[in-house]
């Protein structure tokens, strides 16, 4: 028989005060990253007052986001998708301009919600994971885990033996050094061939910008791993797939969570 998932409780009792992003985290609202920029929008409320980055709460506070109550005591079960995202989705929850989203397909929660563990942009396709537990989607983002990303990536233009080498040593871009663990050549002939590139962190359109920074422009980027999860061949653009339970205790050690 198959083990039960790993549950995540938020367990507050009057005279125990947690601070806000923690416990609504855990409660699967949103990663801590998320919610600390809700704060600092004035977004979320504490008993009528906007809260305050590592503002302690109890049980006893009236937690409000947009003007809507949340529950601060939730159990719920561990969850976590491979998405896979087609071009022409954004990794936001909302948009204004009314363009599709990665969360429009995604099944539906009877509490909390999915969080998305980093980002794709509207050009890219790929490997998404979310999950319902905000503290491993932080574990998973932050640059002290050292978590895995790999892309395969149509460049256009030609690409030397110096290039690849500087793309590994390591490159100076407007916000800090930046390398890729590795890079190797796939199919295609000239100026328009595919390669596989692997890097352990997550900056904005750093896989873009790091061929950029040799001259060349990705026209095509597909993300096929993060951590231990690769994006599966039958799962079609637009789908989605669940993990196991083995799966999820594999992201949680890697993220540092243990089992």
């Amino acid at each position: 028989m198959r083990k039960s998932l790993k549950r995540t409780y938020v367990r507050l009792t009057d005279d125990t005060p947690e601070r806000i992003q923690k416990v609504l985290a855990a409660a699967g609202i949103a990663s801590r990253r998320q919610l600390e920029a809700w704060i600092k929008a004035g977004r979320i409320a504490v008993n009528g007052v906007p809260a305050s980055l590592g503002q302690k709460i109890t049980r006893s506070d009236q937690v409000k986001i947009d003007d809507k109550p949340v529950s601060l005591t939730v159990a719920q079960q561990v969850r976590v998708l491979a998405y896979n995202k087609p071009i022409g989705e954004i990794c936001t929850r909302y948009d204004p301009d009314g363009r599709a989203t990665i969360f429009d397909r995604l099944p539906k929660l009877r509490a909390g919600r999915w969080i998305n563990v980093g980002r794709l942009d509207l050009n890219s396709s790929g490997l998404i994971l979310l999950t319902t537990d905000g503290q491993l989607a932080d574990a998973l983002m932050r640059p002290a885990s050292g978590i895995a990303r790999e892309y395969h990536v149509r460049v256009l233009g030609t690409v030397s033996e110096s290039m690849l080498t500087r793309l590994q040593k390591g490159l100076q871009l407007e916000d800090g050094p930046a390398r890729f663990e590795s890079v190797e050549a796939r199919h295609g002939k000239g100026a328009n061939r595919w390669y596989a590139c692997r890097l352990r962190e997550g900056r904005n359109r750093e896989v873009r910008r790091l061929w950029e920074a040799v001259g060349c422009q990705v026209n095509r980027l597909i993300r096929t791993r993060y951590g231990s999860v690769r994006l599966p061949r039958d799962l079609l653009p637009g789908q989605s797939r669940e993990l196991d339970t083995k799966e999820i205790a594999t992201l949680h050690r890697a993220a540092g969570l243990g089992d």
